[in-house]
């Protein structure tokens, strides 16, 4: 029996997709702390060399190109946070924990946040069944061991979930999931229809430095927008957060931020932000568990 196309399912059927992971209520609170008018999450996935290593690219050349951001772009990130005040979230993959053991302590200790990123990259929607949930639980401990820190929340590497990645986030007593994009602002996630209690904090491609810089030598990705582009969207991006009373959410990439043209632009829109009254600085999970605790606007 062949297996139906999309336009041959049935009510139940689109729509139980559709529902199986939803957007509930909006989670926009009343106010910031300290009267804020916007909140500004910054995001770094520390990823390193875990792209190339999951997809068995072990050769020098790419492992170097992950490698630079441990060795360069991590310094001129950290300049830029302290500069500024600004505590920042760093989603960690366990193998680039363990490679970099003493970047993920620090980021700690500088009062930053460690948070879930996968075990080695992995595309958890390709997992065979079971692997997922080892693998979350052994990249949470060995957060927590290298850390100090039980991680509060997750991202996905792959930007999105599996049919058992919301059940293992609940099962490891997690605040927090910031993969998906159903909003500019955060909110609670739906499961089939019923509250989870877990905050969504949407990532977005537009506020992603990926799609701009991506490089693949054998592949089809070049970068084609200048970095003050680049520079010019995510500018808009805050000011109409901060018009609305909402979230500005970045995510970034120590190996493709770190360098010189880029990080540049990283300082000038920072400069921006901090020009204006009123803006909180804060990690992913102070945000999460502000608007649980300050209701929805």
């Amino acid at each position: 029996m062949t297996e139906q196309q999309p336009w041959q399912w049935t009510e139940p059927t689109w729509r139980g997709h559709v529902e199986r992971v939803r957007a509930g209520r909006p989670l926009r609170p009343e106010s910031w702390p300290g009267g804020a008018k916007v909140a500004v999450a910054l995001s770094f996935d520390s990823d390193h060399e875990t792209p190339a290593l999951r997809d068995g690219d072990v050769l020098p050349g790419k492992l170097s190109q992950g490698e630079y951001g441990a060795r360069a772009g991590v310094p001129r990130i950290w300049k830029l946070l302290e500069r500024f005040e600004a505590p920042s979230t760093f989603f960690m993959p366990a193998v680039s924990a363990l490679l970099h053991d003493d970047e993920a302590k620090s980021y700690v200790d500088g009062g930053h946040e460690v948070a879930l990123h996968g075990w080695i990259h992995e595309r958890n929607t390709q997992l065979p069944p079971g692997v997922e949930r080892d693998l979350m639980f052994r990249a949470a401990d060995t957060l927590e061991k290298l850390t100090g820190t039980r991680p509060a929340g997750i991202r996905t590497p792959s930007w999105d979930l599996s049919p058992d990645t919301l059940e293992i986030t609940r099962e490891l007593g997690l605040t927090y999931d910031s993969s998906l994009m159903a909003d500019d602002d955060c909110y609670e996630i739906l499961a089939d229809g019923e509250p989870t209690g877990l905050v969504e904090l949407p990532v977005e491609w537009i506020r992603d430095d990926m799609p701009y810089f991506m490089m693949e030598r054998f592949g089809p990705h070049r970068p084609y927008t200048p970095p003050r582009g680049v520079l010019s969207i995510w500018r808009d991006e805050f000011d109409v957060a901060y018009a609305e009373g909402g979230v500005f959410q970045l995510t970034l990439h120590p190996h493709v931020i770190g360098h010189r043209s880029r990080i540049t632009i990283l300082a000038e829109l920072l400069e921006h932000i901090a020009a204006h009254e009123g803006v909180w600085f804060a990690t992913h999970a102070q945000i999460a568990e502000h608007v649980l605790a300050g209701g929805a606007r």
